[in-house]
C-alpha cells in the first residue's frame, strides 16, 4: 500500500479479527496480556516464537497472544484501531502513518531482524550467478512501499540493475499468493522469504542465486512498535517485553540452527525439520537475526535512504522522533 492510506481496511479487519482473532501464548490468568500482530509468519522471526516458548515473556509478567496479520498494512490497520497491542512488522509502516500526520505516532522500540530476509530465487539452476542476467528477465516482486520489494529494488540498483526499465516487474500478486504464481509459471525470478525459499530449493522449484539481505546492507526490517500512547500507559509492560525479546536474542545466539528449529517447530506445522534446521542457518550465517533490541541511527538512516530510493518518502523523519531506544538500552543493562 505504501504511503496511501491505512483507513480504507480499518473496517473490514477489525470486523473479520473480532472473529478471527486467536492466541498462542503461554502464561497465568494474572499475567499482563500483551497483543502481537506479526506481519507474517516466518522463520525470519524466530527470536520471537523462542522468546514464547522458552518461557521469558512469561518471566517478565507477560502473557502473549501472536495473531498473524498478513501485510503491512493490515498490521499497522490493527494497530491503529487498538485490535493489537504491538505490531511485529517493517519499520516503514511507522514512517508511513508519521506521513499522514497521525496524532499518536507509531514508536518503534524493539528491534527483532536487521536485514532483509529475502532472497532472490530463479527458475533455472545458475552456477555462477551475475546480477546481470535480470536483464530482460521477467521478475515476480513484492508489494509496491513494502520493505522487501524496496529493499529488493536498492540491492538491484547497487549492482546496476534499474528495476523498472531493465526487466519486467510483476507487482500485482498478492504476498501470500507470490510462490504459488511463480509455481504455476509467472516470472522468471522471484523474491521469496524462508522457509519458501528452502522448500523450492528442496522440491526443484526454484534455485537461490542471491541474497537481498546481504545485498541491502544493515536495516531496522522487522521492529516491535506500538503506539505512544500505549507506552506511557503501559511503561513497565514495555519494558518487560523488550527484556523477554532480548533474552531470546541472546539465546539464538548462543545456540545451534538444529536447537532453534526444534524450538519454533510448533511454529510450522507443515515444514520438514530439515528445511527449518537450513533456513534458520541461512538467516543466522548472513547476521539477520538482530543481537540487541536497539535501532541505532546509523540503520536507521540506511532505512530511510531504501525508502528515498524508492520514491516513498515524502519527509525524512528523524530517528528521535519515531524511535525509543530506551527500553532496549535498559533491557541490555538489566538481563544476565
Amino acid at each position: 500500500m505504501g504511503k496511501r492510506a491505512y483507513g480504507t481496511l480499518l473496517l473490514a479487519f477489525m470486523l473479520a479479527a473480532a472473529v478471527a482473532l486467536a492466541g498462542c501464548g503461554k502464561g497465568d490468568s494474572d499475567k499482563k496480556l500483551i497483543r502481537i500482530g506479526e506481519v507474517t509468519r516466518s522463520l525470519f522471526y524466530a527470536p520471537q516464537y523462542v522468546a514464547i516458548e522458552k518461557g521469558f515473556f512469561e518471566e517478565e509478567g507477560l502473557k502473549i497472544e501472536l495473531t498473524t496479520t498478513p501485510g503491512g498494512d493490515k498490521t499497522m490497520t490493527a494497530l491503529l484501531s487498538n485490535v493489537i497491542d504491538v505490531a511485529l512488522v517493517g519499520s516503514e509502516t511507522s514512517i508511513y502513518v508519521y506521513q499522514q500526520g497521525a496524532d499518536d505516532p507509531v514508536i518503534n522500540f524493539a528491534q527483532l531482524t536487521q536485514t532483509d530476509g529475502t532472497f532472490l530465487v530463479a527458475r533455472q539452476k545458475i552456477d555462477n550467478f551475475d546480477w546481470n542476467s535480470l536483464k530482460g528477465s521477467v521478475f515476480l516482486g513484492q508489494r509496491v512501499g513494502g520493505m522487501p520489494q524496496m529493499a529488493g529494488e536498492f540491492a538491484m540498483k547497487k549492482n546496476g540493475i534499474d528495476p523498472h526499465h531493465d526487466l519486467e516487474l510483476i507487482q500485482n500478486v498478492d504476498f501470500a499468493n507470490i510462490p504459488a504464481a511463480f509455481s504455476s509459471g509467472t516470472g522468471d525470478y522471484v523474491q521469496l522469504f524462508e522457509p519458501t525459499a528452502s522448500i523450492f530449493e528442496k522440491e526443484g522449484r526454484g534455485h537461490v542465486v542471491a541474497s537481498f539481505g546481504t545485498e541491502s546492507g544493515i536495516l531496522p526490517y522487522t521492529v516491535f512498535m506500538t503506539k505512544g500512547s500505549f507506552i506511557e500507559k503501559n511503561n513497565k509492560d514495555v519494558q518487560a517485553f523488550t527484556n523477554a525479546v532480548y533474552k531470546a536474542q541472546n539465546w539464538v545466539a548462543d545456540h545451534s540452527a538444529e536447537e532453534i528449529a526444534d524450538v519454533v517447530l510448533p511454529y510450522f506445522d507443515n515444514v520438514d525439520r530439515d528445511i527449518l534446521v537450513s533456513s534458520i542457518d541461512r538467516y543466522k550465517q548472513q547476521g539477520s537475526f538482530a543481537a540487541d533490541p536497539i535501532v541505532d541511527e546509523a540503520e536507521w538512516n540506511n532505512l530511510i535512504d531504501v525508502i528515498t530510493s524508492a520514491g516513498e518518502l515524502d519527509q525524512r523523519p528523524e530517528h528521535s522522533v519515531l524511535v525509543n531506544t530506551e527500553f532496549a538500552k535498559e533491557a541490555i543493562a538489566s538481563v544476565k
